[in-house]
């Protein structure tokens, strides 16, 4: 009986430390470079290994190209093009296709690495003007998760990103 009462008790005060850090909101986190970058785990419908890609000519240089998922074609976007990282394409063992619902399609965004998923409590994020400059617009806040001392996550807002 001790026992059962101590653990409704352990659980409450789980319960009261999760209501004092606040709402939660989860995020898939993933590298970009030297770089952690993360989205709302809402967006992302799949995460898959990389499928042969078929090159589009005359494309934007960011576009890498077409790939088929289960018979829907699917254009993939290398997000270090995208945010001006790099001007060559690379693709390694650790690369993922983060496959998410953006401008009313499916896209693939293609990541260098998948890291894990955060739960950000409203008091672990920041505006993006924390960083001293001016901001793109898709770059929404900075997480900074309590579990991983002095890691720091650039949030994204997908919805600019495929605006123009």
């Amino acid at each position: 009986m001790k026992a059962l009462v101590s653990r409704r008790v352990e659980g409450r005060s789980a319960l009261q430390r999760a209501d004092e850090l606040g709402k939660r909101a989860e995020y898939l986190a993933f590298t970009l470079g030297s770089e952690a970058y993360a989205i709302q785990i809402g967006n992302i419908v799949e995460i898959l290994k990389p499928l042969p890609i078929t090159e589009v000519p005359r494309a934007d240089p960011e576009v890498v190209g077409v790939m088929s998922v289960r018979g829907r074609l699917v254009t993939v976007v290398d997000l270090k093009r995208r945010f001006r990282l790099t001007r060559t394409f690379t693709m390694d063992k650790k690369s993922r296709i983060l496959l998410v619902d953006a401008a009313g399609e499916q896209i693939g965004l293609l990541v260098d690495e998948v890291l894990q998923v955060f739960r950000l409590a409203e008091s672990e994020i920041e505006p993006p003007t924390v960083l001293g400059s001016e901001q793109p617009p898709h770059v929404v806040g900075i997480g900074r998760p309590a579990i991983s001392a002095g890691a720091v996550l650039l949030l994204l807002d997908l919805a600019p990103l495929f605006l123009d």
